[in-house]
């Protein structure tokens, strides 16, 4: 029986960096696969490398030792120029600070990624996800204009419009009251099995943790669980 190819492998990524003190190593050998289609709750203390082991699945940062592959492509053997069009094929973010760009509409932020993709009918597919996060009567309104669950509902749809192979969310709810990130959570959920996008989130609440397929633990920077 042949083993599907996971979406998302690290074979035995460290990261270390400089500081006063001395080197510190923010993540130990690291191994890790997700297949297509999980959903995976990274967990962990403050500081234990939850968003670093993101950014590296991601292609955002490089590890100091190991290798990381996405949906196929390694990305430890590209440059920054070669991951950046990895991640604009087959990645979409959701942050807990939602970077939209404030000079640009509802819309405009979420036909962003789609045009620099060069996908052709980007108003139109950017107008159906707005949809599918209940703002189309809010499409032309400007970031400073939305509330924050709005804002994240505009950053959602952003990162799924691109149909990603993978999306990672990084504290998605963090700035959001509970009862705006209990919504915003069910709605991630609720794509994620519409798309079947492998949703890979860094979180510290339990009950978003508990709602995810797989649990990864982290202590010290390194997986315990």
């Amino acid at each position: 029986m042949s083993i599907a190819v996971p979406v998302l492998k690290a074979e035995s990524i460290t990261k270390k960096v400089s500081s006063p003190e001395g080197t510190l190593t923010i993540l130990a050998e690291v191994d890790l696969q997700i297949a297509a289609g999980e959903t995976v709750a990274i967990v962990g203390a403050s500081g234990a490398g939850k968003s670093t082991l993101l950014a590296l699945l991601a292609g955002l940062d490089e590890p100091s030792a190991g290798r990381v592959w996405l949906n196929g492509s390694e990305l430890t053997a590209l440059d920054e120029d070669g991951r950046a069009a990895v991640r604009a094929q087959h990645v979409g973010f959701v942050f807990q600070s939602f970077h939209l760009v404030p000079s640009l509409t509802a819309i405009e932020n979420v036909m962003l990624p789609l045009e620099l993709a060069g996908r052709p009918n980007a108003r139109q597919t950017a107008a159906e996800v707005l949809g599918l996060v209940n703002l189309s009567p809010r499409r032309e309104h400007y970031p400073r204009q939305l509330s924050g669950g709005e804002q994240q509902r505009v950053a959602i749809a952003r990162a799924f419009v691109t149909r990603p192979a993978v999306l990672f969310a990084d504290e998605p709810t963090g700035n959001l009251d509970s009862v705006t990130g209990e919504r915003i959570i069910e709605l991630l959920f609720d794509l994620n099995k519409a798309t079947h996008t492998t949703l890979v989130v860094v979180t510290h609440d339990e009950a978003i943790a508990s709602r995810c397929g797989r649990i990864i633990k982290i202590e010290a920077g390194r997986l315990v669980a």
